[in-house]
């Protein structure tokens, strides 16, 4: 598949914030639930909390580049929204890669090798 499916509505954030499964670390925060278009979906939430837009749009460019190396092994009919935390911007791409596998491991969305 060449193109990501975003989540682009509002109702499909706040659906996933209410009655998905959520995962957290200090760098990430993950929510997961099943979908019903059988493909994966996948959003970004970056708060002003976390700092102006170049913090930003760091983070949001971290958790991208972290999501697209690991998308191949996730398992198709989910719905994932990512929330930047407070340490996204500064961490390197691989911290975050790593506390996503951990998430999607736990979240059981993870293909088998």
């Amino acid at each position: 598949m060449s193109e990501f499916i975003t989540i682009k509505e509002n109702r499909d954030f706040i659906r996933l914030y209410k009655r998905g499964k959520s995962f957290v670390s200090p760098v990430l925060v993950t929510y997961v639930m099943k979908n019903k278009s059988g493909e994966v979906r996948y959003g970004i939430t970056t708060g002003k909390k976390i700092g102006k837009a170049v913090k930003r749009t760091r983070a949001r460019r971290v958790i991208r580049e972290s999501f697209y190396e690991l998308y191949p092994c996730i398992k198709s009919g989910y719905d994932i929204v990512f929330v930047a935390r407070g340490k996204t911007p500064f961490v390197k791409s691989q911290t975050v890669k790593m506390a996503m596998q951990k998430h999607f491991e736990m979240a059981g969305i993870v293909l088998k090798r």
